[in-house]
């Protein structure tokens, strides 16, 4: 067997949700699918695929870990960030010919099943904080273990001006922060797991500010409360924060977690399989995690290629601490996703099926194409300084 063509797909959906997919052709019609994570950069991964494909066309899609080696060092410099997210999505979708072809679930390829479903958290809506708890006890209701919401703006952007950018005040954002936690612990109860993601907003003062004065209501863990460019900025958080931290889903590559991992900074590692470089290099994460008692949350905000591709990891890896899951799976846009994962409970079931167990409608992707560009929402402070995403 031999790959053909490396294919992408951008497109909408009905409820204007954006999708990433590439699609891993072979000369025996079985093909693979991936989702790159790098959504906001996606011109700049277009080109990296089209240049990786000089890469991986004719060659056997079972040597994932050539392929990968060739993609990351094929050039002068080793792959960046944009390249990544570009290896990752055809790393994964060879996983999914691999599985495919021998009539396995990816799951079954990656070590078999060490438990029968893994649970998940859910993102909850929050425009403040009456509707934050409302969001928390539907999914409550709805059978979620966790709930879990973004530290908010301090003021929100002009909805007249395009342009705008909302205000986020640390100090402000943190004593807002401990309202809304306080809010919820006490509508969902002791039993349900609070998750508050903080997106790499803060610097290590204020980081640690806002873990201490959380920690009496007792959060699972507090995300990526730090910039992401210094992993290493994590020991001084670690010297003064003693509850769980979950950091890494803006990282590249299993060198950008070293010290993190290797120095027991942080609790649970965010790695994101659509940006890290897939599935090959995902695994190896992992089970160095594993040797430091490291639990894996796997970063999952994109569509059902990579909800499937987390779960099949989670199912196979004894270090797991729960996956994200914006909403439920098979929720996500039946017309042009047929066949997702099945949820119940608040759990995630892998599909007994060849692959991943994903596919998509790839005739409706084409009419939804949509063009690359735009940038996330963006902050800054009062004074005028701009300040992250």
């Amino acid at each position: 067997m031999k790959i053909t063509a490396v294919k992408n797909f951008p497109f909408t959906s009905e409820n204007g949700g954006f999708y990433y997919i590439v699609k891993v052709e072979t000369d025996e019609g079985i093909y693979g699918l991936g989702e790159v994570g790098l959504r906001f950069w996606g011109a700049a991964v277009e080109e990296s695929l089209k240049h990786l494909s000089n890469i991986v066309i004719g060659q056997d899609p079972f040597a994932t870990e050539q392929l990968w080696q060739k993609m990351f060092r094929g050039s002068f410099f080793p792959a960046d960030k944009i390249y990544c997210s570009a290896i990752s999505a055809i790393d994964i979708a060879l996983w999914d010919i691999k599985g495919k072809s021998l009539g396995l679930p990816v799951y079954k390829l990656l070590g078999g099943p060490v438990r029968d479903k893994v649970v998940c958290y859910p993102h909850n809506i929050m425009h403040d904080t009456e509707s934050l708890i409302k969001s928390c006890l539907q999914t409550k209701k709805e059978g979620w273990k966790f709930v879990r919401w973004g530290l908010s703006e301090t003021e929100p952007a002009d909805s007249q001006n395009p342009g705008s950018m909302g205000i986020l005040e640390p100090v402000e954002a943190i004593r807002l922060a401990e309202t809304q936690m306080a809010a919820v612990r006490d509508a969902v109860g002791p039993d349900i797991e609070l998750l508050l993601d903080v997106h790499t907003r803060l610097d290590t003062t204020h980081a640690t500010t806002l873990c201490n004065t959380l920690e009496q209501y007792k959060p699972f863990f507090i995300e990526d409360p730090l910039r992401s460019e210094n992993p290493g900025s994590y020991r001084t958080l670690a010297r003064h924060v003693s509850l769980p931290i979950a950091a890494g889903e803006q990282w590249a590559g299993k060198w950008a977690f070293r010290e993190v991992i290797e120095e027991e900074l942080i609790n649970y590692a965010r790695i994101n399989l659509c940006i890290v470089g897939g599935i090959t290099e995902v695994l190896k994460i992992t089970h160095w995690c594993e040797t430091h008692y490291i639990d894996i949350v796997p970063h999952n905000p994109l569509g059902p290629v990579s909800a499937a591709a987390c779960v099949a990891l989670c199912m196979a890896s004894t270090n797991v601490g729960v996956q994200e899951m914006p909403r439920q799976p098979g929720s996500l846009d039946r017309n042009l996703f047929p066949n997702q994962l099945s949820w119940d409970d608040g759990y995630a079931y892998a599909p007994d099926v060849p692959g991943l167990g994903v596919d998509f409608n790839e005739e409706a992707a084409v009419a939804k194409r949509a063009e690359y560009g735009g940038f996330p929402p963006r902050f800054r402070r009062k004074d005028g300084a701009f300040t992250n995403w």
